[in-house]
């Protein structure tokens, strides 16, 4: 709807990364499957703003939603990554499933059920090279 907001703490550009449950599932089960035991961590590399989410969210279903910034909100640590060097060497395996991908299935699956009850529209999957049986 016209006039939506978000409220976003803090100023929006801390950054993390990203990983869908589906990839996370798999590395959890190839670290069972493996030898290792060391800490290892499992994410994906690829850095986002909180800003960037915000706006990837939005365009996946289909809104336009004006972000609302409350400086006087924790915001946490400025950023958060994944290194994935030990894990390519000891999986020989990475998270492979983009974000846009992984928000594109995600909004379906809910907005499939929200569709049960109430009249929303289906996301455009074609944008992400998706299909509805993807």
């Amino acid at each position: 709807m016209a006039g939506d907001a978000i409220e976003v703490w803090g100023d929006g550009e801390p950054t993390r990364s990203y990983c869908y449950i589906d990839d996370c599932v798999e590395g959890i089960w190839r670290l069972m499957q493996s030898d290792y035991s060391e800490p290892l961590n499992l994410g994906t590399d690829r850095l986002i703003s909180i800003n960037e989410l915000a706006d990837l969210v939005t365009a996946t279903a289909g809104k336009t939603i004006r972000k609302r910034y409350d400086p006087d909100k924790p915001q946490c640590a400025r950023g958060r990554n994944s290194d994935n060097t030990r894990l390519r060497e000891v999986l020989g395996w990475e998270p492979r499933i983009p974000l846009e991908v992984g928000l594109a299935q995600t909004y379906e699956w809910i907005a499939g059920r929200v569709r049960k009850s109430s009249a929303i529209p289906a996301p455009d999957l074609e944008q992400y090279g998706l299909t509805k049986s993807s």
